[in-house]
């Protein structure tokens, strides 16, 4: 009885931390639309948007050719 509340209980806070993650879509100049899985954030030292993509890789886009950045 105790692992089967264990285990929902743990389930129930997977799926509580999945929920929390903020996904953003960034739209360039050209129409295309980018899916983020954090907030996109600026690197002053090369005036690059760094963003994280669904499979986990950092990307990096020219802010000039970012039209919106917008929170889903």
């Amino acid at each position: 009885m105790k692992k089967w509340l264990i285990a929902a209980f743990c389930i129930s806070g997977m799926f509580a931390l999945v929920g929390c993650s903020n996904d953003h879509l960034i739209r360039t100049s050209d129409g295309q639309v980018i899916e983020a899985d954090n907030k996109p954030e600026i690197d002053d030292d090369t005036g690059m948007i760094e963003y994280e993509d669904h499979s986990g890789r950092d990307n990096q886009i020219p802010q000039g050719d970012v039209r919106e950045i917008k929170e889903r």
